[in-house]
């Protein structure tokens, strides 16, 4: 009942799920039902580390009742609640767990869903934790054949990756998910992601992984045809130019404002290093072999 105390509820629960001399097997259908009304009762009551395990007990019933969506819906609400109380593997652990039994159902994108949730809790406090869970999350999306449901997902580990300066890694992610947008044949977000990854690379001031990047997208017609090729053109052209104003100028653009803010605040600090020796590397490249005076020929 509504006014029932939680705490009685939750206890006539456990009894109901340990075996005795008179019982011989856990009644878990109607312990289930007990510990679904101890957790409404104790969230009413803003109880909410008693709810959590309410839920949690709740789900393991469902499991026990073979119901593996109504358990992972109670694990969700037990996830959300460690997120609450500040429990950040707890949250991560129920998290992970609503995923498995969402997939148990075959339903790829709720469990998906159940990941993401986890990653965004723990963004800011186990960051690393965090990209495990959106690499996973958006795992089970590229094998259930729905990458473009996945973008979110891509760009969100990307974030955590430049927030761990671990540019590199989240050049690798926006690749990645220009890869799923051509399977998706979302043209415009997969020249997004080209161009923003070979912007990560010149913020990490690795220009020889910007341009590698750019003469492998140079390779997708898509791309060759885009404002965003344009733009990486004429970045990368200021980088062998030694030409700072340039740089700043096309990293102001138009084409660089449309993509994600985080790429933005990394644009609108190009350049990050002394260019000028670009200029001279480029032009030794382009030249001919110094001169040998002892050779005569």
């Amino acid at each position: 009942m509504a006014g029932s105390d939680p705490h009685k509820t939750m206890s006539k629960a456990d009894k109901l799920t340990k075996l005795t001399l008179t019982r011989w097997s856990a009644d878990w259908q109607n312990a289930t039902a007990l510990y679904e009304q101890a957790a409404n009762g104790f969230r009413v009551a803003k109880d909410y580390e008693r709810a959590k395990e309410a839920y949690e007990k709740a789900s393991k019933g469902q499991e026990m009742l073979s119901s593996p969506w109504d358990a992972a819906k109670h694990m969700e609400s037990a996830a959300g609640l460690a997120k609450d109380l500040r429990n950040w593997k707890e949250a991560g652990d129920f998290y992970r767990r609503a995923s498995e039994l969402y997939m148990e159902c075959g339903r790829p994108q709720p469990a998906s869903d159940a990941l993401a949730k986890g990653a965004r809790a723990l963004e800011d406090s186990v960051p690393e934790e965090a990209i495990q869970l959106y690499t996973d999350a958006y795992t089970i999306l590229e094998d259930d054949g729905r990458e473009q449901m996945a973008f979110d997902l891509y760009r969100g580990a990307a974030n955590v990756y430049i927030k761990l300066e671990k540019y590199t890694d989240a050049a690798s992610v926006f690749i990645r998910l220009g890869l799923s947008a051509d399977k998706s044949n979302a043209t415009n977000s997969q020249c997004k992601a080209y161009l923003s990854a070979i912007i990560v690379y010149l913020y990490a001031h690795d220009f020889k992984e910007a341009e590698k990047c750019y003469n492998d997208c140079y390779q997708i017609d898509g791309f060759v045809k885009s404002d965003q090729n344009r733009c990486a053109t004429k970045l990368l052209a200021a980088y062998r130019e030694g030409d700072v104003e340039e740089i700043k100028r096309v990293a102001n653009s138009s084409t660089v404002s449309n993509l994600d803010h985080v790429i933005i605040r990394l644009a609108r600090k190009l350049p990050t290093g002394d260019v000028s020796a670009m200029k001279v590397d480029a032009a030794n490249e382009e030249g001919d072999e110094p001169l040998d005076e002892n050779d005569l020929t």
